[in-house]
C-alpha cells in the first residue's frame, strides 16, 4: 500500500506555528516580490479571494484588518518540510518526497487491519512534534492515494484520514462521486474528449477498457485507469536523483540598469547554484547567464540576452563557477536597458565521482583540487550551521534594486540564530 501525506495550508501552517495569534485569521501567503497571493487559510478562501489574486487588489482589506498578508518565507517552508519528512521516516519504512508539501510513504509489511491505525498515527504524530497539520491517505496505487488523500481533506467524516482498497463499496461509491477534472493527470482537456465517449467520473475510467484508452488517448492515461483500479503502474522519480541543470533566478525588487547591482544579483545566484550542485555530488562543465528586461513595459525598450561560458574543466568551485559568470554578465550587458530578471544556470553536468577529463581541460594539480575541495567544504558547513548566507563571496550592497520586495517577511526562527523567537512574561 501507498500512502500520501499532504500539509494542510502549508506555508499559512508554518507562520502559525511560530505565531500562534494567526491561528483563526484569515492569512495569505505572497509570492516573490510580494505580488501575488499564493497559499491561503481556509478563512481567507471564506472571503472570496482565490489563488493568484494580485496583492495590490486587496491592500484594502489589510488596511482594514480583515487579513493579513506576508512574504514568502521559503527558507522557514524548507525546514519545516524537512521536519515533517523526519517525523514521517520515523514511523514509515520509505518516503518519497513529491513536493515541499506532499510526500508519497510505502507502506508494505502492514496488514489490512493495521493500516487505518497507523495512518491515524502518523497524522497525529506530524501535528504533535512539527505543530503542521496534515491529511493522510492510503490506497495501493499512487493516484487512488491522491483521492484518498482528497477525501481525507474535504469530506469531514474522514477526520483527516482515508484509507481505500479497490474492493471496496467504499471506494467504488468514492470513485463514483469524484469528477474526471479531480483526478491527479486529468487535464480540462482530457475530461472534454473523454466526455464525448461516455467516460465522466473517475469510475467510468476506472471500468474503461485500458487498451481502448491507450489506443485512443496516450499510454499515460492507460496508466491512470489501471491505476484507479487499483493496479499500480506509475513509479516515482528517484528523489536522490542528480539534476542534469541547475538554476537559481529572481525577478529584481524593482527595474535597474546598474551593472554593479545587477553583478551583486548574478554572484548571489552563481553561489547558489553551485551550492546546490556540490549537494548533488556534481560538476559542471559551463555556465550560463541571462537577463530579462520587463516585457509588459511597452514604453521601454526590450533586451533579454544569455550567454553559455565554457569552465576550464569541471568544477563545483564557486570562485571558479561565478568568474565565469562574470564574464558571461560583461559581455551580455547593454547600458540602456532597464533590467527585471537574471539568472544563472549550470549545464553540462557530471558525477564527482565519475570525472574524466577531456584532452581540452586545463590540468590543476591534486594540491590546489584538494584546497579546493577542503574550502568549499568549510563553507558549506557553515552555512548549514549557521544559517544560509553566514559566508559568502562578496557582500551584497543593503538596499540594492535586484532586493527581493519582502516587506512582510516572517522570522526563519528554525534556521537563523539570530531570529530565534522570544518569549516574554507578562
Amino acid at each position: 500500500m501507498i500512502g500520501l501525506v499532504d500539509c494542510n495550508s502549508f506555508y499559512v501552517s508554518c507562520e502559525r506555528v511560530f505565531q500562534p495569534r494567526l491561528n483563526g485569521l484569515a492569512v495569505g501567503v505572497l509570492s516573490n516580490n510580494d505580488g501575488c497571493v499564493i497559499a491561503l487559510s481556509n478563512e481567507l478562501k471564506a472571503l472570496g479571494i482565490k489563488m493568484g489574486t494580485p496583492a495590490f487588489e486587496i491592500q484594502y482589506l489589510v488596511h482594514q484588518g480583515q487579513i493579513h498578508l506576508l512574504s514568502s518565507n521559503y527558507e522557514l517552508y524548507g525546514d519545516m518540510s524537512a521536519r515533517v519528512q523526519e517525523v514521517l521516516e520515523e514511523y514509515t519504512p520509505a518516503v518519497e518526497p513529491y513536493s515541499i508539501d506532499e510526500m508519497f510513504l510505502r507502506l508494505d509489511g502492514f496488514e489490512r487491519a493495521q493500516l487505518l491505525e497507523h495512518a491515524r498515527q502518523l497524522h497525529h504524530r506530524v501535528r504533535q512534534y512539527t505543530g503542521i497539520p496534515v491529511c493522510v491517505g492510503v490506497a495501493p496505487t499512487r493516484t487512488l492515494a491522491k483521492l484518498a488523500n482528497r477525501a481525507a481533506k474535504k469530506i469531514p467524516a474522514y477526520a483527516g484520514v482515508c484509507v481505500l482498497h479497490p474492493d471496496s463499496r467504499e471506494t467504488q461509491v468514492l470513485l463514483k462521486k469524484i469528477e474526471l477534472g479531480d483526478v491527479w493527470g486529468v487535464g480540462r482537456r482530457l475530461v472534454e474528449r473523454l466526455a464525448i465517449i461516455g467516460i465522466n467520473s473517475a469510475w467510468d475510467l476506472a471500468q474503461a477498457d485500458p487498451k481502448r484508452i491507450r489506443r485512443q488517448f496516450s499510454v499515460t492515461l492507460e496508466r491512470t485507469a489501471l491505476e484507479l483500479s487499483g493496479i499500480p503502474c506509475i513509479e516515482m522519480n528517484d528523489f536522490h536523483e542528480p539534476r542534469q541543470r541547475i538554476m537559481t533566478s529572481r525577478s529584481f525588487g524593482k527595474l535597474t540598469g546598474d551593472i554593479s547591482e545587477i553583478r551583486e544579483a548574478i554572484r548571489q545566484h552563481g553561489q547558489r547554484c553551485a551550492e546546490k550542485l556540490r549537494y548533488q555530488n556534481s560538476l559542471a562543465r559551463a555556465v550560463l547567464v541571462f537577463l530579462k528586461t520587463n516585457p509588459f513595459r511597452n514604453d521601454l525598450p526590450q533586451y533579454s540576452p544569455s550567454l553559455s561560458v565554457e569552465l576550464p574543466r569541471p568544477t563545483d568551485d564557486s570562485r571558479e563557477i561565478l568568474n565565469a559568470a562574470g564574464h558571461a554578465l560583461q559581455r551580455i550587458y547593454r547600458k540602456g536597458y532597464q533590467y527585471q530578471k537574471g539568472g544563472v544556470m549550470l549545464l553540462d553536468l557530471i558525477d564527482t565521482n565519475r570525472q574524466q577529463l577531456s584532452l581540452l581541460d586545463t590540468p590543476q594539480s591534486d594540491a590546489d583540487r584538494n584546497r579546493s575541495q577542503k574550502l568549499m567544504s568549510v563553507m558549506d558547513e557553515l552555512n548549514s550551521r549557521m544559517g544560509r548566507g553566514t559566508v559568502k563571496l562578496g557582500i551584497p550592497s543593503p538596499g540594492a534594486a535586484w532586493h527581493l520586495r519582502c516587506n512582510n517577511l516572517t522570522q526563519r526562527c528554525s534556521t537563523r540564530w539570530e531570529e530565534l523567537a522570544t518569549a516574554r512574561a507578562i
